[in-house]
């Protein structure tokens, strides 16, 4: 059976985030991933240009039961401390709408720089590995895992196998099963940065404005967001209609402002004076007006 002083099941961004910290703290480290290479929804993420981090990073950001954790984290490790290692790195970076940063070329730059900090800090990263049964024990090495790869055993086990978003990537309820085996309760879960699927009169008009992105205000009693919205085959997505999402329950309703800040009435009239066979005339109002016929 090999040893290690931690082992962290998962090899997302947190998963290697962890590691790579854990290592440089001269701590032998063993990450163990289930899927065939590690990082994949780093890859997919920002459209493949990976929104790694938001200038603005407070608590309030942070949807979770126990708020007093993320201002701890927080103060410990700060988006500044990110940001530096991604410019040591000489990863380029661009800022968009409201702090976001992405990678000028590839979300790649950010897994490459999180592996290659790793193997600087001798972290064992293991992929294709099924993690069968855990188990307690009370000697210094705490916990003993079987998987497909063979018997490890580690003074620390880290979960962060991720939640239930994409099950086709590795991602799955398995972290859920470790902490009821370990007597942890679990909350309920519910989507979240999920895009807004209709199977009603909607859907067929959301399907005729496809591919279309507009800048729009999307809210519902507790919190509003205005960025883009974009129309898709099944439904609306979009930044904010994925933010939107995180604060939604089933059964309430959303309203969607298609001009925010604008008084609709003067605009319609502004435009017939100015160019009256053309009031229509803008990617969404005349895809709209289609939509419609």
């Amino acid at each position: 059976m090999t040893a290690f002083d931690v082992i962290i099941i998962g090899g997302g961004a947190s998963g290697l985030m962890c590691a790579l910290q854990a290592g440089q703290r001269g701590r032998r480290v063993l990450v163990l991933d289930r899927s065939n290479k590690v990082g994949k929804k780093i890859l997919m993420s920002g459209g493949g240009r990976c929104n790694f981090m938001n200038l603005a990073v407070e608590p309030d950001n942070f949807l979770s039961a126990n708020p007093h954790f993320c201002i701890s984290a927080l103060n410990r490790y700060t988006q500044w401390d990110f940001l530096a290692l991604v410019d040591k790195h000489g990863i380029a970076w661009h800022e968009r709408k409201h702090g976001q940063l992405f990678c000028n070329d590839s979300a790649k730059d950010i897994l490459n720089m999180l592996l290659v900090e790793c193997e600087k800090a001798r972290v064992t990263i293991r992929t294709q590995c099924e993690v069968e049964s855990i188990s307690a024990t009370s000697g210094n090495f705490r916990f003993q895992l079987a998987t497909s790869l063979g018997a490890f055993q580690s003074e620390s086990l880290v979960v962060a196998t991720g939640g239930l978003s994409i099950p086709t990537m590795g991602a799955s309820g398995f972290g859920y099963e470790i902490a009821r085996q370990f007597g942890h309760s679990i909350l309920p879960t519910r989507a979240g940065l999920v895009p807004f699927m209709f199977s009603d009169g909607f859907k067929a008009i959301s399907e005729r404005l496809s591919g279309l992105a507009h800048e729009a205000t999307v809210e519902n009693e507790r919190a509003s967001f205005t960025e883009n919205i974009l129309f898709t085959h099944r439904g609306l997505s979009g930044p904010a209609v994925l933010q939107l999402s995180s604060y939604w329950l089933p059964g309430e309703s959303v309203q969607v402002n298609l001009f925010p800040g604008e008084d609709i009435h003067a605009w319609l009239l502004e435009r017939k004076r100015a160019q009256p066979r053309s009031l229509l005339r803008t990617p969404l109002t005349e895809r709209l007006a289609k939509s419609l016929v």
